[in-house]
């Protein structure tokens, strides 16, 4: 048994930091100098900037359940916090950082952005062709979720630990050098030395006397 792990709670403390930094600074920004201003078109159109205020979910998703929303992202940031006890795997801490710093940027516009406490409309910036206009937080959330689909597709767990495949879980048990059903077979010489401690035939024939200690005629010899 190794020593555990180190937690790795400070990387997702700083991923989470940085995203959330990211998000805020940028909403300021563009709240600042693009709010009721004409889109700025980059890249030839690729890229395009303009402000929005969404009340859905990511990407413009489910307007008008904006309460929802709010209890789902307080959901998972308690979720992602009691996570983080067991956590000693710095990709599953970026990837928790990351949900962790998208969750907490939007759900800040809930809580603080106008119409209303819990109701606020979160502040979308950045929009590509043929996608509806999304912000940093959303990009967060977005590559969290990817990376926590391919480190469990690998099976990496939260705690550092990696699931092995069903099929190669063997039971290792120590080799002796025999086989459990390999039987010894005594030779001769085996025999003759059981049959000697044991005071067997062997023994009396050698000692050519019977057992009363009656001695034995010798034959008669014919002239």
């Amino acid at each position: 048994m190794g020593s555990p792990r180190p937690r790795r709670v400070g990387v997702l403390v700083a991923v989470a930091l940085a995203a959330l930094a990211a998000d805020i600074v940028s909403k300021i920004i563009v709240v600042s100098s693009l709010q009721d201003r004409a889109p700025v078109r980059l890249l030839g159109g690729l890229l395009t900037l303009r402000e929005t205020r969404n009340s859905g979910a990511a990407f413009s998703i489910g307007t008008g359940y904006t309460i929802v929303f709010t209890l789902i992202a307080c959901g998972v940031v308690v979720a992602i916090l009691r996570t983080a006890r067991n956590l000693r795997s710095v990709p599953w801490a970026v990837c928790l950082g990351l949900l962790l710093g998208g969750a907490v940027g939007n759900l800040i516009d809930r809580l603080l952005r106008a119409p209303a406490p819990l109701k606020g409309h979160v502040v979308d910036w950045i929009q590509l062709p043929h996608w509806p206009v999304f912000n940093l937080a959303d990009s967060a959330i977005v590559c969290g979720g990817v990376l926590a689909v391919l480190l469990a597709a690998r099976g990496l767990q939260v705690d550092g630990t990696r699931l092995k495949d069903e099929g190669s879980g063997t039971d290792e048990t120590p080799s002796t050098g025999e086989s459990p059903d390999e039987k010894v077979t005594p030779g001769k010489g085996d025999t003759a030395e059981s049959d000697a401690a044991e005071g067997g035939p062997a023994k009396d024939a050698a000692a050519g006397e019977p057992e009363d200690g009656s001695e034995v005629a010798a034959p008669e010899e014919k002239s």
